[in-house]
This record gives C-alpha cells, structure tokens and sequence, in this order.
C-alpha cells in the first residue's frame, strides 16, 4: 500500500466534510459543534495562505494536512492540521503521514517544525510528543481557545 498526499480542490471538498465529522470530539474542541459545514471546510481549506492536502492509501482518503509553509508572525512552518478518518485511526497511518510530511518538509531545506495543540486534545500531546516534538510556550488561538505551542528540529539523514 502507498501513502501519499492530494490537493484539496472544490469538488473533493465534500470528502474533506466527511474527514472532518468523522471526529466530532476534535470538533467539539475545535470549535464548539460536533459538526463542520462544507463552508467551514471552504474557508479552511481553499485559502491562500496554507497548503491543504488529503491523506491517501492508494485510492483512499483517509486523512487531511493542513501546513503554512511560513507562518507571517515567526516566519516558521507551522503544521495547522493532521487529521485521520475515525475508520483509520489506530494503523499508524498519522505517524506515517506525518513523515511523508516532514520529509517534504526536510526536501525543502526547513530546519523546524511548530504545531499548535488544543490545551485539552489529550491523545494529540501524547501522538506529537512521540514523534520529537517539544513544548515551548503557551497561547491563544482564534482569541479563545488555549493551545499549547510545540516544535521539533529537523535533522538531514
């Protein structure tokens, strides 16, 4: 089986959709409904200023990534969004997305990586604390909601 990454377009916005309420626990965190609308999904994934990518095994979409390959406030990629569908969860498919990702990430030349975690998205500090990351302050997302800011040096092999 082969993992590898698809653009985000309007007419496979509605999978995104799928994707997203496939795990209405993260949205409840995220943005206080167990639910997301295809215009929810339209704002955060067809914008110009991150990279919206679906996860695919094979001809599967199992998972989205959403990136900013520079963050304007600390000219840093920052890693917004590595979502898995419900029905895969547990294969190992996010580490494995995750390093398709970081590799892309290395190829560029980037030497770091952030992320944002929700204060209380538990299984996610755990998931990127394996994976290397390392917190490092404290903050404020969409001016309510705490996050816990986390970021991981990359090294060329």
């Amino acid at each position: 089986m082969s993992m590898y990454f698809e653009e985000i377009t309007q007419d496979t916005l509605y999978i995104a959709l799928e994707i997203i309420n496939s795990n209405p626990e993260y949205n409840q965190l995220e943005n206080g409904n167990v639910t997301r609308t295809i215009d929810d999904m339209e704002k955060e994934f067809l914008n110009s200023q991150s990279t919206s990518v679906f996860i695919k095994l094979d001809d599967t979409y199992i998972g989205i990534i959403d990136y900013l390959l520079e963050n304007p406030k600390d000219q840093t990629p920052w890693l917004g969004l590595l979502i898995i569908h419900r029905d895969y969860q547990g294969y190992g498919f996010g580490v494995q997305a995750y390093e398709i990702y970081e590799n892309e990430m290395l190829d560029r030349g980037l030497k770091c990586i952030r992320i944002g975690v929700i204060k209380d998205n538990h299984k996610a500090h755990s998931f990127w604390e394996s994976l290397g990351f390392k917190y490092f302050k404290k903050a404020l997302w969409k001016k309510e909601i705490e996050i816990s800011c986390y970021e991981k040096q990359l090294e060329q092999n």
